[in-house]
């Protein structure tokens, strides 16, 4: 007997019903399908962050993934959707680091061993939030092969991953000017700045017969030279010369009035000089800037750290300066400067100043031992597998960007200065060296450090060796994640040989090259292989007038709140039929209230077919009826369609066509018309028309179409419509 459709949808009485229902199944599971599948798909979801909480681009994100996976699904494939966790390194140690602080306690009252404890214990309460907020958006992934990158398994793959590159010769401790970020105490890559505009002033400071402009005075007490473009006919008389310029003493006590000093300059000409930047000539201070920092390498330049790793003025900068914070350091020079006649003018800049992704501090450039890993080689790896097309980047616009971040490439500083993450493998012999008896004349011979994942002993001394207190950028870790997580390095895993490399991986452009990048060349690297086939960059969802969405500028917008309103497949289907082919989206919640406008739509459509066929009508899901209509050779050329759009992640043309078909065409047009008609014909037509847009549908829709579906009575004993067959 056909089961009557309630008047209206409720998402709310069935989003949470039917997701169990697909659980209980087990079809997540590609072992749990049914049929002889011979042909895989794989995709590995981009792990968020243990701190994380779902926002519009998450949204988008996994609801894009997701209607690929749940077509593969329906077309017969085994598919494999795997889901996980990262640990997030800065991200997880400044939530727990806030918390304490709320208790008065900092990280060093706690001491490492009790602070990683308390991290775990906040992982386990709030970490896995997210997970659920995913569910709700309705994905179907497989929560059976859930991943973590700090699961036991994960680490010794790191560390493995950490080996390998050092028996190369890759990876190596070195001083190098860093991004430092003083709130988080530690390094942060490049990828990892975010450069925002702000308004700053422009300094114009006299040096000898020069006048340059700075936003830093305060690091003119660094300066080791000046430099210009090699073509600009201003300066070129004097590159090569060692100018005498006034500066101010610093040895001179704060309390007394400022005095002058003789400081001698180099002035060298450099391709990187801006001519254009205010009089064209700049001070060079190799120590607290990356690009002056690569003008010191390039001529030999002496280098001077004025600024601690606390963003204070140290010693170098002299008494006068020596324990003030830079931004202090920056307002009594540049009035000392002006006391003595030194300072030209000051002129309001706006200016782009680097910032922590993480907690939004200014970055301090300082010079650090850390260790990196060389690039050249994996460079070399990641654009072969581009350029012969092991990788394909969507939309293709992209991999001219993506080539030419790899050809110019620097060393990756993999190290940071944090307690929670992977710590690196390294150990450091102890000072003191005791030697043992018998080996008197070989203590010589003790290592001073040690790659190991064990802890070592000395060969020649009772000496102890001490972990370094450095981990590993987060990055790295997830560098391994579509390979770690299928029990690679173990080659006999049934997961690795069976389901790797995977299909798929999609993202925002904002990880392209801090994560897909890393992952193809360490897949190449480590397993011979691409990580993945294909890679979509989506667009970046932004706030309806353009702005980045975020929540501490109250611009943010959650999604689950939208599903609250619409319900959840109003929010995918919106979602997805904003997705035209634009880098960024501008999100309009208009277009979520046409999915649950939609959402009824279908309802109603088929109400009315269960009600128009009859209770003793049988569906028959997977067969084209005789019919003579019309409507069912175009139904047929929108299947088409609509599976080569979704294959081609063309998800905005698929949505708009089928809302089109759907809405309009058998709406508006072919109900219309069937409102006087009783005949078999009709009822075939009408029965074929709800089925196939059911199963159009479902990736998009997944949960109004699967309800639906359950009250279909069919010929034959009905399977979930997440497993039926797609249209072809």
């Amino acid at each position: 007997m056909s089961q009557e459709l309630p008047k209206t949808y409720s998402p709310s009485e069935t989003e949470e019903r039917i997701y169990k229902l697909w659980l209980d199944s087990g079809y997540f599971s590609p072992e749990n399908l049914p049929g002889e599948r011979k042909e895989k798909f794989v995709s590995a979801i981009a792990p968020p962050n243990i701190t994380g909480e779902l926002h519009m681009g998450h949204a988008l994100e996994v609801t894009l993934q997701d209607i690929l996976i749940r077509m593969k699904r329906m077309q017969g494939y085994k598919t494999l959707w795997l889901p996980g966790l990262d640990h997030a390194g800065i991200a997880a140690q400044n939530k727990v680091e806030k918390q304490l602080a709320k208790e008065g306690l900092s990280r060093h009252d706690l001491g490492r061993e009790k602070f990683i404890k308390r991290v775990q214990e906040w992982k386990e309460q709030y970490g896995g939030a997210i997970l659920n907020q995913f569910k709700r958006i309705g994905i179907s992934v497989d929560w059976s092969r859930l991943r973590y990158t700090m699961d036991e398994d994960y680490q010794k793959a790191v560390e493995y991953a950490f080996l390998k590159y050092h028996e190369r010769g890759w990876i190596y401790q070195g001083e190098r000017v860093i991004n430092w970020c003083i709130r988080c105490s530690t390094s942060i890559s490049d990828l990892e700045v975010n450069y925002v505009p702000e308004k700053a002033k422009l300094y114009y400071i006299k040096y000898g017969p020069f006048t340059l402009a700075t936003v830093r005075p305060e690091t003119k007490l660094g300066d080791t030279a000046l430099a210009v473009h090699p073509d600009d006919e201003r300066y070129k008389k004097y590159v090569g010369a060692d100018l005498e310029v006034d500066s101010v003493d610093n040895s001179t006590p704060r309390e007394e009035p400022p005095q002058i000093k003789k400081v001698k300059l180099k002035v060298v000409a450099d391709e990187s000089v801006d001519p254009e930047f205010g009089t064209g000539i700049i001070k060079v201070t190799p120590a607290h800037d990356l690009t002056d920092s690569e003008i010191g390498k390039r001529h030999d330049l002496p280098s001077v750290t004025i600024i601690d790793r606390h963003g204070k003025m140290n010693g170098n900068a002299g008494v006068r300066y020596e324990g003030m914070k830079t931004t202090h350091a920056r307002e009594l020079i540049s009035k000392d400067l002006e006391e003595l006649g030194l300072m030209e003018k000051v002129e309001d800049y706006d200016h782009n100043i680097g910032r922590c992704d993480r907690c939004n501090s200014v970055i301090e450039p300082l010079p650090s031992e850390q260790w990196f890993l060389k690039m050249n080689e994996l460079a070399k790896l990641a654009i072969e597998a581009v350029a012969e097309k092991e990788v394909v980047l969507n939309p293709q616009r992209w991999e001219e960007p993506y080539l030419s971040w790899l050809k110019n490439i620097k060393d990756w500083n993999i190290s940071r200065q944090l307690w929670w993450g992977h710590r690196l493998p390294v150990w450091f012999h102890e000072p003191k060296c005791i030697p043992r008896p018998g080996h008197e004349k070989e203590i010589e011979k003790c290592e001073e450090k040690k790659i190991s994942t064990t802890k070592p002993t000395c060969k020649y001394c009772d000496a102890k060796y001490t972990q370094s207190g450095d981990v590993l950028d987060t990055w790295f870790s997830s560098a391994l994640w579509p390979f770690a997580t299928l029990g690679w390095p173990n080659e006999a895993s049934k997961d690795l040989n069976e389901y790797y490399p995977t299909d798929f991986i999609t993202s925002d452009r904002g990880i392209l090259f801090l994560w897909q990048v890393r992952m193809i060349f360490s897949g190449k690297f480590f397993t011979k292989k691409a990580p993945f086939k294909n890679i979509f960059i989506h667009p970046t969802v932004l706030t309806k007038d353009g702005k980045r969405m975020s929540k501490s500028l109250g611009t943010g917008i959650d999604p689950l709140l939208l599903t609250e309103k619409y319900g959840t497949d109003a929010l995918r289907f919106g979602l997805s039929y904003q997705t035209t082919g634009v880098q960024d989206m501008r999100f309009n919640e208009d277009v979520i209230l046409m999915g649950k406008k939609f959402a009824n739509k279908l309802w109603n459509i088929a109400r009315y077919v269960l009600i128009k066929v009859g209770s003793d009508y049988r569906f028959e899901v997977d067969k084209t009826p005789k019919s003579t209509d019309k409507i069912v050779t175009k139904m047929a050329e929108v299947s088409s369609l609509i599976s080569n759009n979704i294959e081609e992640y063309k998800f905005g043309e698929a949505a708009h066509l089928l809302y089109d078909f759907v809405w309009h065409d058998i709406a508006d047009k072919y109900i219309e018309e069937t409102k006087d008609k009783d005949d078999k014909n009709t009822h075939d037509t009408l029965a074929y028309l709800l089925v196939t847009s059911l199963k159009l549908l479902h990736p998009f829709m997944p949960f109004v179409t699967e309800e639906i579906w359950s009250k279909l009575p069919t010929n034959t004993e009905r399977e979930l419509l997440v497993i039926s067959k797609w249209p072809s």
